[in-house]
C-alpha cells in the first residue's frame, strides 16, 4: 500500500521546476497524496503547467501576506479535498533583493518587515487556518529553514533572521498543535539551484565547499529533500514533532 493513500496535502511554495516545492509534491504524489498546489498570480502558468503533470492536482491562488486570500485558500482546499487535510507544506521564502545585496547592518525597517513576514509569520497563519481541517484525525506541518538560522552565511543576512524566526516558530506550534496529533516540523536543506538560492551571491562557490567538505562528497538534489518530506508526512515518523531534520549530505556536522 502506498505510504499516503488517502491523504490530502495543500502545498504553498511550487514556482517552476527546480523548486523544492515541486520535488515535495512529486514525492507525495507518488506514494498516494491528493495534491493542491496554491500559486502567486505571477506564477499561474508555471504552477498549473506542473500540477497537469500529476492528475487530479488542483490549483488556487494564494497571496501570503493578504489574510483574506490566506482565508479563501484553506476554504477552497477544504472544499477540494472534501473538509480533510492530512498534510500542510510551506515553500514559502522572500526578502527584497536589496536587503541581500547589502551589508546585514543596513537592513531596512521595510525590508526586515517583509522577510519576516512571508518567511515566518505565513507559517504561523498557515497553521493556524490548516488546524481545523486536522485536528479531527491529526497531521504533518512542514516547513524549509537552512542552517544560515543558526551559522553566518555571508550575503544571506535578513533571510538568515527570518529562517530563525521560522525554526522557533516550528516548535511553538509543534507544543500547540501536539494535542491534536498534528506534528510540525522543519527541513534545514543544502544549497540548491533554485529560483530563490539565485538571489544570493556565491552560491556556486558555496556548492562546491559543500561538495569538498560534506562526509557524503557530494551536493544534495531537490529529490532527497522530497523525500525526506515524504518521511515526515508519513506515519513512519509518527513520533516526530518540533524538530529541525538536516538533508545536506552531513555538511551541518563539519566545522569549516
Amino acid at each position: 500500500m502506498p505510504l499516503l493513500e488517502g491523504k490530502k496535502a495543500l502545498i504553498f511554495g511550487v514556482a517552476n521546476h527546480r523548486s523544492i516545492a515541486w520535488a515535495i509534491a512529486q514525492s507525495l504524489a507518488r506514494e498516494g497524496a491528493q495534491l493542491v498546489l496554491t500559486y502567486q498570480e505571477r506564477m499561474e502558468k508555471y504552477v498549473r503547467d506542473l500540477a497537469a503533470k500529476i492528475p487530479g492536482t488542483e490549483v488556487i491562488p494564494c497571496d501570503v501576506q493578504n489574510d483574506a486570500d490566506l482565508d479563501s485558500a484553506f476554504a477552497k482546499a477544504g472544499e477540494l479535498l472534501n473538509g480533510r487535510l492530512d498534510i500542510l507544506v510551506h515553500c514559502v521564502a522572500f526578502a527584497p533583493a536589496s536587503e541581500l545585496e547589502n551589508p546585514f547592518l543596513q537592513t531596512t525597517r521595510e525590508g526586515f518587515h517583509t522577510a519576516l513576514d512571508i518567511s515566518a509569520y505565513s507559517l504561523v497563519a498557515m497553521a493556524k487556518r490548516a488546524e481545523p481541517l486536522m485536528k479531527e484525525h491529526g497531521g504533518s506541518v512542514l516547513a524549509l529553514t537552512y542552517m544560515a538560522s543558526e551559522r553566518v552565511m555571508p550575503k544571506y543576512n535578513v533571510m538568515a533572521v527570518a529562517k530563525a524566526a521560522l525554526e522557533c516558530s516550528v516548535r511553538y506550534l509543534a507544543y500547540e498543535m501536539g494535542e491534536h496529533n498534528i506534528r510540525v516540523n522543519a527541513i534545514s536543506a543544502g544549497p540548491l539551484n533554485t529560483l530563490a538560492a539565485r538571489g544570493v551571491s556565491g552560491l556556486t562557490g558555496f556548492r562546491e565547499q559543500v561538495a569538498h567538505v560534506s562526509p557524503l562528497r557530494r551536493n544534495i538534489e531537490q529529490s532527497e529533500v522530497g523525500d525526506t518530506a515524504l518521511f515526515l508526512s508519513s506515519d513512519l515518523s509518527r513520533a516526530i514533532t518540533g524538530e529541525i531534520m538536516f538533508v545536506d549530505a552531513g555538511y551541518n556536522i563539519m566545522g569549516a
